[in-house]
């Protein structure tokens, strides 16, 4: 690999890592709001 490509892979990496947290996150916030809407008050 040539060094241009190591360094959009190492930025793809990167943005994928972010992503998935960003996705995790939404995923936990959804379960809380199911939660809240599934308990009697």
């Amino acid at each position: 690999m040539k060094v241009d490509e190591l360094k959009r892979l190492k930025e793809l990496e990167y943005e994928n890592a972010r992503l998935k947290k960003i996705v995790a996150n939404q995923s936990l916030e959804i379960d809380a709001i199911k939660d809240l809407l599934t308990k009697k008050f």
